[in-house]
């Protein structure tokens, strides 16, 4: 006896069945719509994710904008206390800024951020009641504007220079 006559006889082919082939169409059907979904859930996902970051990153800086812009106008009207004059008011305001600014030298760009800065703090000295701070406001949001449109950025990330820590000495 040969090998090949040993192997079974190979089953004679069915008729394919119409109903069958339709459920396996349907269900191919149904598994890309799953598959479509689940990518558009990842898509709406992560795009989510990136609004979410970037929104959080803006009101992050809206936040420390305010927090430095309060911080600074608190700073400078502790500083008019006493002042007698709107000179005087400048001089102070213009003092308190190089402190804070952390400038020790003069530029033309910081002779004019100065400069530019001097009705703030004369806005601030001349106010007459605690119930018209608009000209103090309108002083400051002017010039703000003046130097995001001068610059290409917002004033308060000046406030935002390192300063590296001094080492200790005992001596």
């Amino acid at each position: 006896m040969s090998p090949e006559t040993d192997l079974p006889a190979p089953a004679p082919e069915a008729a394919p069945d119409p109903a069958a082939a339709a459920r396996i169409g349907a269900r191919a059907v149904v598994l890309a719509r799953l598959d479509a979904a689940k990518v558009a859930a990842d898509v709406a996902e992560t795009a989510y994710r990136a609004e979410a970051a970037r929104r959080a990153e803006e009101l992050a800086r809206e936040r420390a904008h305010a927090w430095r812009r309060a911080d600074l106008m608190r700073s400078l009207a502790a500083a008019l206390d006493g002042i007698g004059d709107a000179e005087m008011a400048v001089a102070a305001g213009q003092a308190l800024l190089r402190a804070r600014l952390g400038w020790s030298d003069d530029s033309e760009a910081r002779a004019e951020v100065l400069a530019r800065f001097a009705p703030v703090a004369v806005a601030l000295f001349e106010m007459e009641s605690e119930a018209a701070p608009e000209a103090a406001l309108a002083a400051l949001a002017a010039f703000e504007d003046w130097y995001a449109t001068t610059r290409q950025s917002a004033f308060w990330y000046l406030f935002e220079h390192y300063l590296p820590d001094t080492p200790l000495v005992d001596f």
